[in-house]
């Protein structure tokens, strides 16, 4: 076993255990938290999640920033309820920026752990493919500029696009500085229409106008990009 294949080893050991003590840690100051986020995150109300972050009074908007961030570092559920959330409860620019802030640190952590603890099997499954070799490849070469474009894309689950990036041959720092530029639209698009949905008769104008821009927008881009490409 040569020394690269030692260290990644090691580097895998020491993330999991790292990782089985943060959560343990949590579980031993209070057992019930798993529960109740597991019930939140997949009960589908948005008045439980509402709710179930409002409890916390002056620290709503920390519990929303972590759940937010574990959601997408799990990369199982979508974030719309929690985004939705703090747009309601801490208003549109503040539910925007924390939605933003949160979502861009999980999708990374989420990229670090599928790269550190997973790379070694994606090699293998890569060097099997021709396909997917060109796809590691051109993300190599293009990689920043793709997963810009694609984290632009509001309601996209996150979890496609954070596993093409782990087996891919981008950099950690062309995808962490790509979600954080990508992510900022799509997730104020998220929590505006969200915030507006849930309360439609006051913002029935500005959420029609969002979505039909959003549209006209988006629309435009696949047009461009069919076109281009014929």
């Amino acid at each position: 076993m040569d020394l690269h294949v030692k260290s990644e080893r090691m580097v895998q050991i020491i993330s999991g255990i790292l990782l089985f003590v943060l959560l343990g840690g949590i579980y031993i100051l209070n057992p019930a938290i798993y529960r109740d986020l597991w019930h939140v995150m997949t009960c589908g109300s948005m008045e439980e999640t509402i709710a179930y972050i409002n409890q916390f009074g002056i620290w709503a908007m920390v519990v929303s920033f972590w759940v937010d961030v574990l959601i997408n570092a799990l990369s199982v559920l979508p974030s719309i309820f929690i985004s939705t959330a703090n747009g309601v409860l801490f208003g549109v620019i503040p539910g925007i920026i924390l939605s933003w802030l949160a979502e861009t640190t999980g999708v990374i952590i989420s990229f670090l752990l599928m790269r550190t603890l997973l790379r070694e099997s994606a090699e293998r499954l890569i060097k099997k493919s021709p396909y997917l070799k060109k796809l590691d490849d051109f993300s190599g070469k293009n990689g920043f500029k793709v997963m810009l474009i694609a984290r632009t894309i509001p309601y996209f689950p996150s979890g496609i696009l954070t596993a093409l990036g782990a087996v891919s041959k981008i950099s950690v720092r062309d995808y962490a500085l790509s979600n954080l530029i990508g992510k900022f639209p799509s997730t104020a698009l998220e929590v505006i229409i969200g915030h507006d949905l849930v309360m439609l008769e006051e913002n029935m104008i500005r959420l029609t106008v969002i979505v039909i821009l959003a549209t006209a927008v988006y629309g435009g881009m696949w047009y461009w990009h069919k076109k281009k490409n014929c």
